[in-house]
């Protein structure tokens, strides 16, 4: 049983580490709607470049995004990650909400 466990970890955990994940802690309690998956630049390809990406997204009562701030993440990612996160959509809400989103970059 312990074999299997194991065996099924070595098999999941590398699997998991090449699809970029996106996670949101949302402040506002605010789910998301509709995600737009970001771009790999080309250039941090080659350069075999990852990394996480923390934004800072304020989002209108209707679900559109109006501001998004980058907080940290390497700036190639980061433009990719802004152009993606302004194409997001949530759900409606009374009044504008700030929801923090990380995105993670793997090659």
């Amino acid at each position: 049983m312990k074999n299997r466990i194991a065996v099924a970890l070595f098999v999941l955990v590398p699997i998991l580490m090449l699809v970029p994940s996106y996670a949101s802690a949302q402040d506002g309690g605010r789910k998301v709607v509709s995600k737009v998956v970001p771009q790999y630049p080309s250039l941090a390809r080659t350069m075999n470049l990852q990394g996480v990406v923390r934004a800072d997204v304020l989002v209108e009562p209707n679900g559109s995004v109006k501001v998004v701030e980058v907080k940290g993440g390497h700036p190639l990612l980061a433009q990719a990650a802004q152009a993606a996160l302004r194409q997001w959509k949530w759900e409606p809400a009374p009044r504008e909400t700030h929801e923090s989103v990380e995105l993670r970059f793997n090659p």
